[in-house]
């Protein structure tokens, strides 16, 4: 079995959107108390993430809006629009939640370990560089591959998002970037709206952007065709030292927020590729984060299957 880490802290339950918000704490504690019920929680290295320095949610977010979700937080509970709320406990949730990616990337990049799953909330791919919105205050997998870039020289780094929502956020900070490749399948149309084949990337990142909209119903084939025609070619191509995965599973066929029809079974396939990617370019880093997933039990299913796809041999 693969060496894997697990980034989870408790404070991450402290987040509080509120009663009846869909993005709630019970999401990671049913990740965890199913697996703990299965084979592979022995062979986890579970870890608690320290919070991060502001610094390092600079290199994608400028200070004035750190500042002001950190006031938002405080002040709390606030809604920064109609779906993303800030509470007292949100501050030190995302500063955990960005840290246990970096920190993830620091234990990876030195070989310490083959892969890492962040269990973290709140979640990150929506954030803009200037605004929160759907769930998401800071971008986590954005701040990664920007932390990866900065403090370990790492100059290509492939993002996978198979949230069923497109991930504008971090398609928009890196939109122009030709370090950062990005790929994403998710439902369209859907919120919030963006990810169209026409969305290249511009400047100098044009092609490095490659989204692949599905309609309601598309399952795991179309999923997986995607993967294999569309994400494997380029990547293999463009050699990433480094992979992270928006690891949304909310496409699954019981989430009560998309209907793109995906199972378990899919989830570990989409692993077993990008898997192969990162074994193939760059020594199998890969450094998985929580999106959305908002079934309980689906979600806790296909966790397992995510991370058994990357435990075994």
């Amino acid at each position: 079995m693969q060496s894997v880490g697990l980034y989870y802290h408790p404070c991450f339950l402290q987040h509080d959107t509120g009663v009846g918000h869909p993005e709630r704490p019970q999401r990671l504690s049913a990740i965890l108390e199913h697996l703990k019920s299965t084979d592979l929680w022995t062979g986890l290295e579970v870890i608690e993430p320290q919070p991060v320095e502001r610094a390092t949610i600079e290199l994608v977010h400028p200070r004035p809006y750190v500042t002001v979700i950190e006031q938002a937080c405080h002040q709390g509970p606030t809604a920064l629009d109609p779906d993303t709320v800030a509470s007292p406990g949100s501050w030190e949730a995302a500063l955990r939640a960005t840290g246990a990616v970096t920190q993830a990337i620091d234990q990876i990049v030195q070989g310490r370990m083959q892969a890492a799953f962040c269990v973290v909330r709140p979640p990150g791919h929506h954030a803009l560089a200037n605004r929160a919105m759907g769930f998401c205050l800071f971008n986590n997998v954005a701040i990664g591959a920007r932390y990866a870039q900065t403090q370990h020289r790492l100059s290509r780094i492939l993002i996978v998002d198979w949230d069923v929502h497109h991930g504008n956020g971090t398609q928009a900070i890196f939109y122009d970037d030709p370090t950062v490749l990005y790929f994403s399948t998710h439902q369209y149309p859907c919120y919030p709206g963006t990810g169209s084949r026409q969305e290249r990337g511009e400047g100098r990142g044009a092609g490095f952007t490659i989204n692949v909209p599905l309609p309601a119903g598309s399952g795991d084939a179309k999923l997986i065709q995607a993967f294999e025609q569309e994400l494997l070619p380029k990547a293999l191509d463009f050699k990433p030292e480094l992979v992270l995965i928006s690891a949304g599973f909310d496409a699954h066929r019981d989430d009560p927020l998309a209907s793109l029809e995906v199972t378990e079974a899919g989830y570990a396939r989409f692993t077993e590729l990008v898997r192969t990617i990162a074994e193939t370019c760059c020594s199998g880093r890969i450094v998985s984060v929580l999106e959305g997933g908002y079934n309980l039990r689906a979600l806790g299913a296909s966790v397992e299957a995510h991370l058994r796809a990357f435990m075994d041999a």
